[in-house]
């Protein structure tokens, strides 16, 4: 029987045929197990640059998305909260290498899925990536969707408000990770100009009309400086600090009254929701960069009113066009 001759190219472990001709069982042995032997004669995909598809080129980040885990994350002033997690971990790939191993980007990951987890463990699972893949970049991505408890406006109620986040970390190939966590914060956005042109109707013709708002969201990237701490519940602060309108959990008649009232007193246009953000953004030494995203689902009109705003930080973040639609879904 003719033998494998080129390097890497399976051939039967029975026979070191290229071409077998031993029929196969179709049968699934339970007792069968795995020696060292047996998996060192496993054929290995990831060839040499000879049998690489299309452009001999690196790719920027490849890996895997979306698999999923529970993993405990530290609460600010209390004990750690598990929640489902979905991670995407991706690496580098230079030029004359067909692939990755993907499985060990999970296995690597798992290797931490016991920590509780914050931001400040990304680097140490990117290094991990890097060491076991031998790539010179690598990303990491954890989203999750994070609780925290929202008192009513004046009933004495509460109830649990959740927050759609995710800590990302990049490791570049000199060796330097930015730590970044995404926020998603939904709020009320009532109209300044139809709240004035409501008025007029009323004291000018006696006209009882209503100002139009609309839920809004706005999604906040903030890079933790430094040798800085920043947790979920900081940017939840800052994101209400600068808004107000915060939408309600537990509501009764004495609550969304004054739920009218905070939005009487707080309109905004979607350029005036930015700036406020950029406002207690800025003023956060714990935050070395951020861009701040910003959506108004329109009651007035058929179309949405969108914003992007950054700290303006050199070679930091870039006020490039968002994917509004996934921010309002």
């Amino acid at each position: 029987m003719k033998k494998s001759t080129k390097k890497n190219e399976p051939a039967c472990p029975r026979c070191g045929a290229l071409h077998c001709h031993v029929p196969a069982r179709r049968a699934y042995d339970p007792q069968f197990r795995v020696t060292p032997e047996y998996r060192e004669s496993l054929p290995d995909m990831m060839g040499p640059a000879g049998q690489i598809q299309g452009a001999d080129v690196p790719i920027q980040q490849v890996g895997v998305s979306n698999f999923r885990l529970p993993l405990r994350f530290a609460v600010k002033g209390a004990a750690v909260r598990e929640l489902p997690a979905s991670v995407t971990g991706t690496v580098s790939l230079g030029s004359g290498a067909k692939g990755i191993n993907m499985s060990r980007i999970v296995r690597t990951f798992y290797a931490f899925a016991e920590r509780t987890f914050t931001v400040d463990l990304l680097p140490r699972v990117l290094a991990a990536y890097r060491r076991q893949l031998g790539s010179e970049e690598a990303r990491l991505l954890v989203r999750f969707s994070y609780p925290i408890r929202q008192p009513a406006l004046r009933s004495g109620l509460a109830g649990w408000q959740f927050y759609e986040c995710a800590y990302e970390g990049r490791l570049d190939a000199a060796g330097r990770v930015r730590r970044l966590i995404h926020f998603d914060f939904v709020y009320s956005s009532a109209c300044p100009c139809s709240d004035e042109l409501s008025e007029h109707a009323r004291h000018g013709r006696g006209i009882y009309s209503i100002p139009h708002s609309q839920r809004s969201k706005t999604r906040v990237i903030a890079e933790v400086a430094e040798g800085c701490k920043l947790m979920i519940e900081d940017l939840q602060k800052l994101c209400r600090a600068a808004l107000h309108t915060e939408t309600q959990v537990m509501v009764k008649r004495e609550d969304e009254q004054a739920f009218a009232e905070l939005n009487g007193a707080y309109s905004k246009f979607v350029e005036d929701a930015a700036r406020l953000l950029h406002q207690q953004l800025d003023a956060d030494k714990r935050i070395a960069d951020f861009q701040v995203v910003c959506a108004h689902l329109e009651s007035l009109h058929s179309h949405d009113a969108v914003a992007v705003i950054v700290k303006g930080v050199r070679g930091g973040f870039r006020g490039d066009f968002a994917d509004f639609g996934s921010l309002l879904c």
